[in-house]
């Protein structure tokens, strides 16, 4: 048994412009237009079509 575990943030996670984004993976724009974009654990969830949104993760990395 490990001394560490890795827990992941499950699918369906929301993040919004502007937060840290808690897991890698490819995250869909909650909304229309929409679009999915790969982003990094640790990077700063983008703007979509110039403006705040909010990010659904759908995928792992």
């Amino acid at each position: 048994m490990s001394l560490y575990t890795t827990t992941r943030s499950p699918i369906g996670t929301k993040a919004r412009t502007g937060e840290k984004c808690p897991e890698s993976g490819v995250w869909k724009v909650d909304g229309y237009p929409t679009t999915t974009a790969p982003i990094a654990k640790g990077n700063v969830m983008p703007p979509y079509d110039g403006r705040a949104v909010t990010w659904t993760l759908v995928q792992y990395a």
